[in-house]
């Protein structure tokens, strides 16, 4: 049985109210809740992931460049760190990924308060670094650091005995003094690690190795000389930013930035978070073993999260 036209004609445009008012209640629903949502945005993207506080983890951040590589939406990547650096391989990892996202988006940072150490060595993977003149920058440098309590132990007349298979199984005890020899490997090990962060630098910002190697000693500088040094290339804050990313892909218009969408963990979530997170603590402290690239001018807490 055939419909008349008109009766054709009035299903369609129902339909498509049906559809325009849809579509606008999801918008509104979206701004009541609070989130505008990522997916809700239109026109050119640049996604925005802050790297802030002591880095002990890169999964999350990681995660979110991944998304926003493969974004085609996302035309550039904005890092804005405000860290005093962290754990050796999570910055390392982080690094790495921004070196592979390079050829397919540009990638620049900007800086918060402090961007040293694992901050700084992040950073350099970048195609183009801003910072404020009074940021603090670079601290390009490894640390290690290991709890002596053996006087505590000996005045409260408690004993250690320790069977090991070999001389450097417990290397760093807490409860003896390091000999020479597990000095001289662990300094090996150290001098390592700061070769990696040296060459690291020198390749993601086109710099002589050994004019990195000059101020590889974990010194601190403001992002001011920074830029004097090559270790920064603009000064300027996260706006300065934006529109230096905006100038690399040649837009004169307004921009829509993406954050990472924040998850609502549950309250078992979060207690079984803490309880974990606060026994590793505990034990790490207890251990004593930090091999970071980490300044230790700032406490973990000294960096707020990024606002904008």
């Amino acid at each position: 049985m055939a419909f008349p036209r008109n009766s054709i004609f009035t299903i369609l445009v129902i339909l498509l109210c049906a559809t325009v008012f849809l579509g606008g209640a999801v918008v509104i629903i979206n701004w009541i809740l609070g989130a505008p949502g990522q997916a809700m945005t239109f026109g050119t993207k640049i996604g925005v992931v802050p790297i802030t506080g002591v880095i002990d983890d890169s999964r999350q951040v990681v995660s979110q460049i991944v998304k926003f590589r493969k974004d085609k939406a996302v035309k550039a990547i904005i890092l804005r760190i405000n860290s005093p650096g962290g754990r050796v391989a999570p910055a390392q990892e982080i690094y790495r990924e921004v070196r592979k996202t390079l050829s397919s988006k540009n990638v620049l940072v900007s800086m918060g308060d402090v961007a040293a150490s694992g901050g700084y060595y992040i950073a350099a993977a970048a195609d183009k670094i801003v910072a404020n003149p009074g940021t603090m920058v670079g601290s390009i440098g490894v640390i290690m650091e290991f709890l002596q309590v053996q006087d505590l132990l000996q005045k409260a007349g408690v004993g250690f005995e320790v069977l090991k298979s070999g001389e450097f199984k417990d290397i760093g005890s807490p409860h003896r003094e390091m000999t020479p020899r597990e000095r001289l490997l662990l300094q090996d090990l150290i001098q390592d690690i700061l070769n990696q962060f040296v060459n690291a630098v020198a390749e993601g910002r086109a710099l002589p190795v050994d004019k990195v190697k000059e101020i590889a000693d974990g010194r601190i500088f403001t992002g001011a000389k920074g830029k004097e040094l090559g270790l920064v290339d603009e000064l300027g804050n996260f706006e300065d930013t934006v529109d230096l990313a905006k100038d690399s892909l040649g837009i004169t218009g307004e921009v829509t930035l993406v954050y990472p969408e924040k998850e609502k963990p549950g309250l078992l979530d979060l207690l079984v978070e803490g309880a974990a997170r606060g026994l590793v603590e505990v034990f790490r402290e207890a251990a004593g073993t930090h091999l970071e690239y980490r300044w230790g001018g700032l406490s973990p807490e000294s960096p707020k999260p990024f606002q904008r």
